[in-house]
């Protein structure tokens, strides 16, 4: 859990500074190029991961610029950023099938995704909404009466277990508003995903100012675990 999430927000923090126009885009890779680093991470480089996810940024910025305006361009490249990493890990070599091609339809899938459940959120229930409370008062949520899942105790504690860690980390480095900022806006610890607008208006702050609190919180994650933008 830990190391997709650094993961994800290294190459968030990469976007960021290519969308701001601190550095340019890295051109695309030549065929013969991606064949390589391709058979590189396929043998275990992570190297060669990051190569291929810096090289193919440009995807991202080029399908968010179809469906973005001004108050989500934030969010969705955060999602494209997922799509991205996503591709990458499951991309089969296929001399047939385009890398770039693969990595575009799971951008846009993210991408497509969140705007559709934009559509329809006024009708969804949460799963931590209160759904009313118990004879003794306690609010109740949907999770509590759902019936629990087979999924093996063993996993369900190692989740907990880096969960926590990751709670005791984002603590120890954030302010109370931004850590309640970040875990928002990222859906962390079962706390139901907002955008930066939904944000700004439970906190009665602009838009533009959680923007930039995020970006601050996502230096201090990166300057304390060496997440590094090449």
């Amino acid at each position: 859990m830990l190391e997709s999430v650094f993961e994800w927000l290294r190459t968030v923090m990469m976007m960021a500074g290519y969308v701001s126009g601190s550095a340019s885009f890295p051109p695309a890779l030549s065929r013969e190029e991606e064949e390589k680093y391709l058979t590189l991470y396929a043998a275990g480089d992570e190297q060669a991961k990051n190569v291929l996810i810096e090289h193919n940024l440009r995807l991202v910025a080029h399908i968010v610029k179809k469906y973005c305006d001004d108050r989500n361009a934030e969010d969705l490249i955060s999602l494209g950023t997922i799509g991205l990493i996503k591709g990458i890990n499951t991309y089969k070599f296929d001399k047939n099938k385009k890398l770039s091609s693969y990595i575009s339809r799971c951008i846009e899938n993210e991408v497509l995704m969140y705007l559709r459940s934009v559509r329809k959120q006024k009708n969804e229930v949460y799963i931590d909404e209160c759904m009313g409370t118990d004879k003794d008062g306690n609010n109740m949520t949907l999770a509590d009466i759902l019936p629990s899942s087979d999924e093996d105790i063993s996993d369900i504690v190692a989740d907990n277990i880096e969960t926590q860690k990751l709670r005791r980390i984002l603590k120890n480095i954030l302010s109370e508003t931004e850590y309640r900022i970040i875990i928002q806006r990222y859906g962390l610890f079962g706390v139901k995903k907002r955008t930066q607008q939904e944000i700004a208006d439970a906190l009665g702050i602009s838009r533009s100012y959680v923007s930039r609190i995020e970006k601050k919180c996502l230096l201090k994650i990166a300057e304390s675990y060496h997440i590094k933008n090449r």
